[in-house]
């Protein structure tokens, strides 16, 4: 049937054709999906590559279950979807390598399931355009083949959005309300905290909004939530004192939750620093942080070109993706004091399909057809925007290869010293450089917090033990009768049991 929209809506217009219901598997645009999905596993591996080590982060998500190494202490904030998402390989091996291929190809399939959640409500055109532009930013190649679970919300995001729309749409598509919850438990497996941000906007529509509301997709929606999150809550009472007190300690780990304005912090961020706390420093270069600006004026451009709709079905598909986005992204642009890069991709990836729609509607004519000037600045601008993603992405890598290498020395140096499984490594950065030495980690305070300087002083008489500080720091009062060392810029006390049993 054809379209009878105005011209501003020319770049939409096909939206229309199939219908929903109608759409088979066998659809163009699958070619193109699976085209955008199997370059964004290429870059991973050969931008990011499989042998990169563990970052912090990850060694604590590893190590929950892990053939290398002992269970990290285990903050309030970080849920264990990505651990068990990792298990199949990290309960038996200890290759990086391994660990990286699964991961970066189990990405690039999730995203091509999230884009085909898409299907029927966006042209294939635009899909492939939105999916290539959420999986050739640096931040998104650089967080696929790891083991955060930043990335993974951003796909239920994605796929829980598309399945929304389509189960509005049809409500004979029990597919689409099945993909509804099994993308909420996704989201909320990874960040409970992030799951209720990003569904909100779907909520407030289906309880106030009459036409909305579909009892199927709302117990789907709130049903995924719970199974999600069971876990996270059972733990809570387990383990932090109760619901109440894990959301605390989570709020006073991330530096206390209240109007804090981070967009000066994320813009810093977009430089590559992986975690940006304290957030100080000259901005970026003007041409590496310059789509972040432009990022929100395509996203009016596309809720402009859907409110001129005529199908009342139009506007929704454009504006819902785009109140996910920024619901997704205010916490952390507003509530928090630092900034990581990783903290928006689901709001990326909620933007990217709208974004899509409304740089094609630039590019095209009334009649379909290119525009050929504007197409030449808009591929202009896209090249020097991937030269500048991947610019910042090759030297992000290479700087974090760098911090990986450094703790995998120290962790030899410490092998050779005696300190070897099994052992406690206490003091600064203790937590990654523990899971490279294969021993456990402890602390007396901070935000990672799990034991007392007796406890430590006790098992040094059980096992090796070793305090790491710095070239002019002063060891802390238990350590102060151990055995000091220096290596690669770290200051190592190694418990005076150990250093016997390691020269004997």
């Amino acid at each position: 049937m054809p379209d009878s929209s105005n011209t501003a809506l020319a770049g939409v217009r096909r939206l229309a054709e199939p219908s929903v219901a109608g759409m088979s598997w066998r659809d163009r645009g699958q070619g193109l999906n699976a085209l955008v999905a199997g370059s964004f596993t290429l870059a991973q591996l050969l931008l990011v590559g499989p042998r990169m080590g563990f970052g912090w982060d990850e060694t604590v998500y590893v190590s929950q279950i892990s053939a290398h190494a002992p269970a990290a202490y285990f903050s309030a904030p970080r849920a264990r979807g990505i651990s068990l998402l990792v298990a199949p390989i990290t309960s038996w091996s200890s290759s990086t390598a391994l660990l990286r291929v699964y991961l970066a190809v189990l990405s690039a399939a999730a995203l091509f399931l999230a884009l085909r959640t898409w299907r029927g409500l966006f042209p294939a055109s635009v899909l492939a355009l939105g999916g290539g532009l959420f999986a050739s930013l640096w931040v998104t190649v650089f967080y696929g083949p790891q083991v955060m679970p930043n990335y993974w919300v951003a796909i239920g995001a994605l796929a829980g959005t598309g399945c929304f729309l389509r189960a509005h749409a049809d409500s004979a598509d029990r597919p689409a309300v099945w993909g509804v919850a099994a993308s909420a438990a996704l989201m909320t497996w990874m960040r409970p905290t992030d799951a209720v941000w990003i569904i909100a906007p779907s909520l407030v529509l289906l309880l106030f909004v009459r036409r909305w509301w579909r009892l199927p997709v709302l117990l789907a929606l709130i049903g995924g939530l719970a199974v999600g999150a069971v876990e996270w809550i059972v733990e809570a009472y387990l383990g932090y004192g109760g619901l109440a007190q894990r959301l605390s300690d989570g709020s006073r780990i991330q530096g206390g939750l209240g109007w804090n304005i981070a967009v000066g912090d994320q813009l810093r961020s977009l430089g590559g620093r992986a975690l940006c706390r304290p957030c100080t420093g000259p901005m970026p270069n003007p041409a590496v942080i310059a789509w972040w600006f432009v990022l929100p004026l395509l996203a009016v451009l596309a809720a402009a070109i859907a409110l001129r709709a005529r199908r009342p079905a139009f506007p929704a598909r454009t504006l819902l993706p785009l109140a996910c986005a920024a619901t997704a992204a205010f916490p952390y642009l507003f509530l928090i004091g630092y900034a990581a890069p990783r903290f928006l991709l689901p709001a990326y990836a909620l933007l990217a399909i709208p974004v899509a729609a409304a740089l094609l509607h630039l590019v095209t004519g009334p009649d379909g057809r290119w525009r050929p000037i504007t197409a030449a600045v808009v591929a202009l601008g896209l090249a020097g925007h991937l030269a500048v993603q991947y610019t910042v992405l090759h030297h992000t890598v290479d700087r974090t290869r760098a911090d990986h290498r450094a703790w995998s020395r120290t962790a030899a140096e410490l092998h050779r010293l005696g300190v070897r499984p099994p052992c406690l490594l206490t003091g600064n950065e203790s937590i990654p450089i523990a899971f490279y030495a294969g021993c456990s980690s402890a602390a007396t305070d901070g935000n990672n917090e799990n034991s007392t300087p007796a406890a430590i002083a006790g098992a040094a008489q059980r096992m090796p033990v070793a305090y790491l500080g710095t070239p002019t720091g002063r060891p802390p009062s238990y350590a102060r009768g151990w055995t000091p060392h220096s290596f690669d810029g770290v200051r190592m006390y190694v418990a005076s049991t150990t250093t016997k049993g390691g020269s004997g």
